[in-house]
């Protein structure tokens, strides 16, 4: 789903025009993105939770030339799914059989 796709569907459940809810979903994820760059948790009950990664400063190494380069220090954003949204996911769908080990020859 695209963030079009959302507002479509926002705009079609509820009683606003497409404008409406392109602003309302705005204003949310600049929400999540403004308590992100603050370092704070985000988390949305029955969804899951929005949180920041720090990466340490490090040498990599340039695949095609095999030159050490150093990579930057840098932050991202992790999702953990909650309860509620892993147990839709998973609703009606059973654990695939084992199968039997190979037979020794």
């Amino acid at each position: 789903m695209t963030k079009a796709e959302l507002i479509e569907a926002l705009s079609n459940k509820l009683p606003l025009n497409k404008a409406d809810a392109e602003r309302a979903i705005n204003i949310v994820l600049d929400d999540v993105i403004a308590a992100l760059r603050q370092g704070e948790r985000v988390n949305i009950s029955g969804f899951g939770t929005f949180s920041v990664s720090e990466r340490q400063a490090r040498t990599g190494r340039n695949p095609k030339t095999g030159e050490s380069i150093e990579i930057s220090a840098s932050r991202s954003a992790k999702f953990k799914p909650g309860k509620q949204l892993k147990d839709s996911l998973n609703e009606g769908v059973s654990a695939a059989p084992a199968s039997p080990p190979p037979a020794a020859s």
